[in-house]
């Protein structure tokens, strides 16, 4: 064999042992012989793909939490589907108890990249508010009005209303939360603007999760359990019940 080519070959083997210990050093392979552990190709190169498969099935039979958030200068709002709840009859069906949504969660900023999320807003959009931001053009805009105390003693006491509104270019949206609370006497209003590429991420998680939100992911997948589905650890549950049962 050639001078030239042993030399290649060794720089290969220095990558790949580089390689190595940068990717598997948090799963305790470093120091191994190349190629020992068991997520390593033939050619000694980890098979990361295979490393992630394993991952994943690892936990596939617990929850998924998921969230998606936008950050700007004035205000935070994180975005998440909370899936219907069930009741099960004595037949062992299914009958919906409570009618999913998605939870808009607002925080005011407290400086650069800052946000205080313990003076958070919530705002629950139903199925057919989806619907309605869904549809949403480039120059439309739109308005939904929630009173948590409807049809209750505490009616009127807190209004809380979200605008979303097209900049007159058509590049983006504004969306602003406006929360009046008569008995803490406070006027809170959030505002931040959406790109269009953050509308359009909004809208599209929105119409993948609206048949979930609806319960009808149960029709067409009935081996789902009571208790999987997409829900997020941080939502306030008894603020969830009252923008649900508003």
């Amino acid at each position: 064999m050639s001078t030239s080519r042993m030399m290649k070959l060794t720089r290969l083997f220095s990558r790949n042992q580089l390689f190595e210990q940068i990717v598997c050093k948090k799963d305790g392979y470093v120091g191994h012989p190349l190629g020992s552990h068991p997520f390593s190709t033939r050619a000694g190169i980890p098979n990361i793909t295979q490393n992630f498969t394993h991952t994943v099935t690892k936990n596939a039979g617990g929850r998924a939490f998921v969230s998606y958030h936008v950050y700007k200068g004035k205000a935070a709002v994180s975005i998440e589907p909370c899936m219907p709840t069930f009741t099960k009859v004595e037949s062992g069906n299914l009958i919906i108890d409570r009618r999913g949504s998605i939870m808009l969660t607002f925080a005011p900023a407290m400086g650069e990249r800052k946000y205080d999320w313990t003076r958070k807003q919530l705002f629950a959009l139903s199925a057919t508010e989806v619907g309605s931001l869904i549809s949403m053009g480039p120059k439309d805009s739109c308005e939904f009005f929630h009173d948590p105390g409807m049809l209750s003693s505490t009616a009127g006491q807190v209004r809380k209303n979200l605008a979303i509104k097209a900049h007159t270019d058509g590049n983006g949206y504004m969306i602003s939360l406006n929360v009046v609370n008569k008995p803490q006497n406070t006027n809170d209003f959030l505002s931040l603007p959406f790109t269009t590429g953050e509308f359009s991420v909004l809208k599209t998680a929105c119409s993948f999760a609206l048949p979930s939100l609806l319960g009808w992911d149960r029709v067409f997948n009935p081996n789902i359990g009571m208790g999987n589905g997409f829900q997020s650890k941080r939502i306030d549950r008894e603020a969830l019940s009252l923008e649900w049962e508003r």
